[in-house]
């Protein structure tokens, strides 16, 4: 029996269009990312391009490791000098005006979807010290007995 070669292709562009980007590349950087970004004004310029600083920090944040773990290979830069970029972009506004300008671009290519919003909750604050509980007896052996 033959696969149905259109259902395995809808298929791998769904896994590939719910995948978060690794690297990405430099002439998709200077197109959507490099304009949100701050760059410094006072001081020597960097040793690294903000291509490649912002490729170490993708790779940071998608695999989970610790900063100092980070290795930057042949460039040759300290990895607390990556985490600077990454702090003052998180503070100064630029992850905020990335994500801005991504939005506003797939509107304007109509491929922003908003069939179905999910919201994350798992950075919501606890509430403390509350007196009722929803379930009067946590213990099910003791719930089922009264």
């Amino acid at each position: 029996m033959r696969p149905n070669t259109r259902h395995q292709q809808s298929q791998r562009a769904r896994r590939e269009y719910n995948t978060l980007p690794i690297n990405v590349s430099l002439k998709d950087f200077n197109r959507y990312i490099k304009p949100h970004l701050s760059v410094g004004t006072r001081g020597p310029t960097t040793k690294l391009s903000t291509y490649k600083i912002f490729n170490h920090i993708l790779r940071v944040l998608h695999t989970g490791m610790q900063w100092y773990q980070l290795d930057t290979g042949y460039d040759r830069i300290h990895w607390s000098n990556i985490y600077r970029h990454h702090n003052r972009w998180s503070q100064d506004g630029s992850y905020d005006r990335l994500f801005a300008g991504s939005v506003e671009w797939l509107n304007d290519n109509d491929l922003l979807d908003l069939f179905a919003l999910h919201g994350d909750g798992s950075n919501t604050v606890a509430k403390k010290g509350v007196v009722e509980l929803a379930t009067l007896v946590t213990n099910t052996s003791k719930a089922r007995n009264h």
